[in-house]
């Protein structure tokens, strides 16, 4: 990846590929999970304790097999089915996992399978007579007859967790890598008389990411997968190839998404909402009946009721905007509550930093903030209270008053003309 970051904590789609799969597992009803890692690999470890998981360090890294049996100390309590998959597979999905422990069940082993177009250094599975896998031959072992077999190892096995790591100890490095490789497993366990069922997956799914531009394809894959779950759940897209998920998004029937949205995490966007076009929504949730954008930007702790309308360059930031309150322009709401009803205008900020702590500013229903108006934090505004606009609020308004702050007004007859003269001579005399 020529990276500083470790491989598996790229993301794609807002989840790191570490968390794909370990959320495909959890999808499966994987109870215990171990991650595997490089000795260096302290923020994979943390990351992997935040999603509930265990790790081993392999050191030296002497191969998949290796890796593999490095585990079998966190789980010399363990009397389940094992699998085992990669940490650089992000479109791997629950399915093909609980399709794995079901082909287990029946002949005590499984691995999982797939038909490249192209097979490029997979490593070649090998059938018998009956279908069921015989041997798996690397590809860099592999003789021209073994090389044409189209049908590729993808890495995923399943087997009892005792008898596995019993195989795994077995293994030898007798090979072109001198690395002890987890695809001999399956040759150990026909010897004991356990046979292996090949279960077939998708190309795409199978996809494992070592550089950037992989990770950008797997980037693109799981972006049309998100985007044909939306649609097949009745979410409003108009251009759907514009518009970018993140792997949580949640959209309800009937809501409509305009061109080049896009979600980050944590977003929910109920039934018969509109998300217009060009904004940007992370952390937050939106009601129905609401309209958001174009170029609106929803940051995280951002609640929007129904019928809400925030319009063009309205940013929003743990804000609560109660039913009905409108919000159409060139407006920052920071930390605050807008109640019901209530119209903020064109220009409004909450100054909610004093370069230290954030404060909170509650606008009331019905409230009426005149354009250009900053509110200065922590303030509250009543209930039908009115701000004229331009004002500068650094004290609470109460309900229904009018509150305003600016200086008066002087207006200084035919000094414009007076004022241009002077500066045309001026620049006159320059020349």
């Amino acid at each position: 990846m020529k990276s500083a970051k470790p491989k598996v904590m790229h993301e794609v789609a807002g989840l790191s590929m570490l968390g794909h799969v370990i959320k495909a597992m959890r999808g499966a009803g994987v109870d215990r999970i171990v991650v595997v890692t490089h000795k260096l690999g302290d923020a994979v470890r943390t990351y992997a304790a935040s999603l509930g998981a265990e790790s081993v360090i392999q050191d030296p890294q002497l191969g998949t097999g290796h890796a593999a049996a490095c585990a079998a100390s966190a789980l010399a309590d363990f009397p389940g089915t094992l699998i085992i998959a990669y940490g650089d597979m992000p479109l791997v999905t629950a399915d093909t996992f609980t399709r794995s422990f079901e082909a287990q069940a029946q002949y005590g082993m499984s691995i999982v399978a797939f038909t490249p177009a192209d097979p490029g250094a997979y490593g070649r599975m090998i059938r018998d007579s009956e279908g069921l896998l015989e041997r798996i031959v690397e590809f860099k072992d592999a003789n021209a007859d073994e090389k044409a077999v189209r049908l590729c190892n993808a890495g995923i096995m399943a087997a009892d967790a005792k008898q596995f790591f019993g195989w795994a100890g077995k293994l030898d490095n007798n090979n072109a890598q001198k690395e002890y490789y987890l695809t001999d497993v399956p040759a150990l366990a026909r010897k004991d008389g356990v046979r292996c069922l090949i279960v077939e997956s998708d190309e795409a799914e199978m996809m494992g990411v070592n550089s950037r531009i992989e990770l950008a394809r797997a980037e693109n894959l799981m972006q049309q997968r998100l985007r044909a779950k939306a649609l097949g759940d009745a979410v409003g897209l108009i251009a759907p190839e514009t518009v970018h998920f993140c792997h949580d998004t949640v959209l309800e029937a009937d809501c409509l998404i305009e061109p080049y949205v896009v979600f980050g995490p944590g977003v929910t966007v109920r039934s018969g909402a509109h998300i217009r076009a060009f904004s940007h929504l992370e952390g937050a949730v939106v009601s129905g009946g609401a309209i958001v954008g174009p170029y609106a930007r929803l940051r995280p702790g951002t609640m929007v009721e129904e019928n809400v309308h925030i319009g063009n360059f309205v940013e929003l930031k743990n804000t609560k905007i109660e039913k009905g309150a409108k919000a159409n322009h060139l407006t920052y709401l920071g930390d605050a509550r807008v109640g019901a009803g209530a119209n903020i205008g064109c220009g409004t900020i909450t100054c909610n930093y004093d370069g230290f702590l954030k404060h909170h500013t509650d606008i009331g229903a019905g409230a009426f903030i005149g354009s250009d108006t900053s509110l200065v934090a922590p303030v509250s505004v009543g209930d039908g209270a009115i701000t004229g606009a331009g004002s500068v609020i650094t004290r609470d308004v109460p309900a229904n008053s009018l509150a305003v702050t600016r200086a008066e007004q002087k207006n200084l007859p035919e000094w414009a003309e007076s004022f241009r003269a002077r500066k045309k001579a001026e620049k006159a005399a320059k020349k």
